[in-house]
């Protein structure tokens, strides 16, 4: 299927019980993609870039796990297709994963905004984070959630860029108390790279 047109259907989908005999064997089969698709930014957020694959095992995944039957199908298709990158970006989901619920707390009240502050640093140039539209991700108070979705759309240059290997790659957040930057392995460049048309 052409990478600008990615979406899962209903004909993707697997019985539950079917998907319940293959279910170790999908996680097994998908955990190196997953692995490459997953970069640490700072201590406390994790950039998990998504694509066809780990939307569709998340989907089966809520199918199974929830038993909703024919009529929870079309809720996850419309939950989780936006979250598959359509040939010109990639997509993520970034996660403050804090233990201690006294810390997250306090780390993610000092955090308000900090979905409008990742960033890809493809050479000189940066491409700004945008994060879906379908929730506030920063609450009137100022505190931040813990789980934000973002699209990173990329121009046909930067696309070629970042497939060059000779080119450093950088995931990064630049707010004010939150500062860093994280290099992509090439491996997980290569991987990522798969995204784009």
């Amino acid at each position: 299927m052409p990478a600008n047109t990615r979406q899962i259907t209903r004909a993707d989908l697997i019985p539950d019980a079917d998907y319940a005999k293959q279910r170790k064997e999908r996680r097994a089969a998908l955990l190196p993609v997953k692995r490459l698709r997953r970069v640490e930014l700072g201590p406390s957020a994790t950039v998990y870039f998504e694509c066809f694959d780990t939307m569709l095992f998340q989907v089966q995944e809520m199918l199974l796990t929830e038993r909703g039957g024919e009529a929870q199908i079309q809720d996850e298709l419309e939950a989780y297709n936006p979250l598959i990158p359509q040939g010109s970006e990639l997509v993520a989901t970034i996660m403050f994963e804090i233990d201690d619920p006294i810390r997250r707390a306090n780390v993610l009240a000092r955090l308000g905004g900090v979905e409008d502050c990742f960033f890809l640093q493809i050479g000189e140039e940066k491409a700004r984070g945008v994060p879906e539209g379908d929730v506030e991700r920063t609450r009137e108070d100022g505190k931040a959630s813990s789980v934000h979705f973002l699209r990173f759309p990329l121009t046909e240059a930067q696309i070629a860029v970042f497939r060059d290997p000779k080119t450093q790659i950088m995931m990064g957040c630049d707010h004010p108390t939150y500062s860093h930057l994280a290099g992509l392995s090439p491996a997980t460049r290569a991987e990522l790279a798969r995204d784009f048309a």
